[in-house]
């Protein structure tokens, strides 16, 4: 059986990884133990937070129609009451 030589493979996985660490402060963007850790992590915050920031923007959206509202004399939970009731 003829030997397996992989380290252009592991060569191209690295180099992948430093990419993706590109900008990351000392070691994070250099050693690539520390580097994989950093996407790895970086990762899992991106992903939550892509979430958040959908949450995040409903709850200012809500806080400028009720700011809205009041400056005309109705509450946030009537105006949406009375915009679901004209939509039926």
């Amino acid at each position: 059986m003829a030997r397996v030589k992989r380290g252009v493979i592991a060569r191209a996985r690295h180099k992948k990884i430093l990419k993706q660490a590109k900008g990351y402060y000392g070691a994070r963007s250099r050693v690539y133990r520390v580097a994989f850790q950093a996407v790895i992590k970086a990762g899992q915050y991106a992903y939550r937070d892509r979430r958040q920031r959908k949450r995040q923007f409903r709850q200012l959206w809500i806080a400028r129609i009720n700011a809205a509202a009041r400056q005309n004399g109705i509450s946030y939970s009537k105006f949406i009451n009375g915009l679901k009731k004209s939509l039926c």
